[in-house]
């Protein structure tokens, strides 16, 4: 090793660190939890020059820094105290991204005062503001976006992450605002029933391709800069509306097609999991603490809501394809458990108590039995929770087990201690 500091210390013999296997303490997936002791004690073992522990720790430990824990996360939760008798083990495994902000009063304030300005600038926008002229509206849009990226940015300089992603997430929301504006002031916006912005959040139009194409691009750039996952927001919610604006453009014709707009969502939806699967596996495989955060919630909430309300709303006077319904379900559960995704569980858990209702309703019908049935399928439900409760962790190991290789890794980060 290069003795490039003057106050690094070469040592003779093998240390912990050159005979410790790279695969036990490498992996993506370890994450270690240190006080300023630990720090103490590695300047003393020679590890590391004083100087630079105390430009580590003051990094990590400032106000807003991803690796600062806050009390609640430092308080463990009453269901995973250590039990009386069992050793506490000094290197605790961080989960596989990086924790979310809490729901302080402060983050709540954040919130929402944030999601004010952006239903301001999206679905509360009014008529009014036409008055200005397209390249008016244009102008304002351009200036309010640029004016919460700078603001963003200075956030993040003062590691107030929070605020900076309601700032920069607003920032998106104004993209398809500005593109409406740019093509009606150079006279492109296609003729049709919707010339007005405000009809963008409330009708279904193959018109607003071109604000949805614009806004992924723009959020792609700006998730690139400033990595926030509230950003991923307004991108699943657009990946919604193109959805349902792409099958409006298929049908060729005015009106609604209901069957065809509920199989394309369907179809997006799945496609917006897949998507979400492939963020998550990124994230897991990252080093950089500001890679590992959650980019993939919005995506997997979307997109499983898409998928399941294009899956419940068909109708079928089959058993059997009722009974497959429930099979799907069933199958969303076991994945929700196994990656460590909830909405899937969620969805899955009322597709199955409908079909179990169903049921429930056919064989009792008008009859007095009807309520003592679900009162038992409700008690059946709950003793299923406990008895999965008792055998969580074999049953997450057989899960896993069945997950194709590549899925594997969510379910091993979803699960670690």
């Amino acid at each position: 090793m290069h003795n490039e500091h003057p106050e690094t210390i070469p040592n003779e013999e093998a240390t912990q660190w050159e005979i410790t296997q790279a695969e036990d303490v490498f992996f993506p997936s370890v994450r270690v939890r240190l006080g300023w002791a630990d720090i103490e004690a590695a300047v003393e073992r020679g590890a590391i020059v004083p100087s630079e522990a105390h430009a580590l720790w003051a990094s990590w430990a400032s106000p807003g820094s991803d690796q600062r824990l806050s009390a609640a996360e430092l308080a463990p939760p009453a269901a995973q105290r250590v039990p009386s008798g069992v050793p506490l083990s000094p290197i605790t495994p961080m989960p596989r991204v990086a924790a979310g902000p809490s729901f302080s009063f402060t983050n709540t304030l954040y919130y929402f005062g944030g999601m004010l300005a952006i239903g301001a600038m999206t679905l509360f926008m009014t008529l009014g503001w036409e008055l200005f002229g397209a390249w008016g509206v244009f102008a304002l849009a351009v200036g309010y976006l640029v004016g919460a990226l700078l603001v963003a940015r200075n956030l993040m300089a003062q590691r107030l992450r929070v605020p900076a992603g309601v700032l920069a997430t607003l920032a998106v929301c104004l993209v398809p605002l500005a593109t409406w504006a740019l093509q009606s002031g150079l006279g492109l916006w296609p003729d049709g029933a919707h010339d007005s912005y405000r009809d963008y959040h409330r009708y279904i139009d193959w018109r607003w391709l071109t604000l949805e194409f614009a806004t992924l691009a723009a959020a792609a750039v700006m998730l690139w800069r400033f990595r926030l996952p509230f950003m991923v927001m307004p991108v699943a919610v657009t990946l919604w509306y193109l959805d349902m604006d792409v099958a409006h453009m298929l049908m060729q014709k005015d009106g609604f097609d209901w069957e065809f707009t509920r199989d394309v969502s369907l179809v997006f939806g799945l496609v917006t999991c897949a998507i979400a699967v492939w963020v998550d596996l990124r994230t897991i495989a990252s080093t950089h603490p500001l890679k590992r955060q959650d980019f993939a919630f919005w995506l997997y909430l979307f997109g499983a809501i898409m998928f399941w309300c294009g899956l419940s709303l068909r109708d079928s006077d089959s058993e059997v394809n009722k009974f497959i319904y429930a099979l799907i379900n069933m199958g969303l559960v076991f994945l929700g458990a196994a990656i460590g995704r909830r909405v899937f569980t969620v969805l899955g858990a009322l597709g199955v108590a409908s079909y179990l209702g169903y049921l429930s309703y056919r064989v009792f019908a008008d009859s007095l039995l009807f309520p003592f049935a679900l009162t038992l399928l409700g008690l059946g439900v709950v003793a299923l929770g406990i008895w999965w409760q008792r055998r969580e962790a074999a049953i997450h190991a057989r899960l896993a087990s069945w997950l194709p290789a590549t899925l594997r890794p969510l379910a091993t980060a979803a699960h670690s201690p």
